[in-house]
């Protein structure tokens, strides 16, 4: 009988997913091969693939093994719902970046002009920075800084304006109670994976980075996180709908 399916090594390169990190997952019953071959290796198919990506979509939330095994056993947690948990990680995370490199290019402008710092800028500043580190690689951080060098003080503080805009008229929009799937919510949806986008820089590295310091910190910027959550849910129904 044919076998379908990708053995390890190989769903280990197309998804960058080491083949140590597929044997954990097996070993502690996360992930099992949908099959073997006749020589006996393991094939995944396309449901051992989808639960890969349910593992490691959790993961970067910041679910443990134990609480992924849990949750991936309920009933009712579709592939779309941890698309969606994941989804409502990502704005939260990039405003972490942009912030500091606001904050970074604030400074950097003050002493460019020979204009004193007041201590609680500087505070704020180291505040911003031990917390980036904890989550980010010194490459990731350069990065970082580097693109916010790029856009400028003055861009960036537009972008903090757009993002304040947007979270206030979907906001609004939870609170009159529509629709997500509606044309008006899923153009909001739009415009907030524009930003998302825009601030990523598309480097899937610093995305994770970002998403284990949103997914780890009870409070960021004085954003009340269980509000961003409810936001973010709302946002991930609109841009499923679409």
């Amino acid at each position: 009988m044919q076998r379908q399916g990708m053995k390890i090594g190989e769903l280990a390169k197309r998804t960058g997913v080491s083949v140590r990190t597929l044997h954990h997952d097996e070993a502690v019953g996360l992930l099992t091969p949908d099959g073997r071959t006749e020589s006996g290796y393991r094939l995944y198919g396309n449901s051992g693939v989808v639960r890969l990506q349910q593992i490691r979509s959790l993961r970067q939330v910041g679910f443990g093994l134990e609480q992924i095994g849990e949750l991936l056993d309920r009933r009712g947690l579709t592939p779309l719902r941890v698309i969606e948990l994941h989804l409502e990680q990502v704005p939260r995370q990039i405003e972490g970046q942009r912030r500091l490199s606001a904050r970074l290019e604030g400074v950097a402008a003050r002493l460019r002009t020979a204009t004193e710092v007041s201590v609680e800028d500087v505070l704020a500043t180291i505040e911003e920075m031990t917390r980036m580190e904890r989550y980010y690689t010194p490459e990731q951080l350069a990065e970082i800084r580097g693109r916010g060098r790029q856009l400028g003080e003055e861009s960036l503080r537009q972008a903090e304006a757009d993002w304040q805009q947007l979270i206030d008229e979907v906001r609004a929009e939870m609170a009159r109670g529509t629709d997500p799937a509606t044309e008006r919510v899923r153009a909001l949806a739009a415009r907030w994976q524009t930003l998302v986008h825009a601030f990523t820089g598309g480097n899937p590295e610093i995305d994770r980075s970002l998403q284990r310091m949103w997914a780890q910190e009870e409070n960021i910027h004085g954003y009340d996180t269980a509000e961003m959550r409810r936001l973010g849910e709302y946002i991930a129904a609109a841009a499923s709908a679409t």
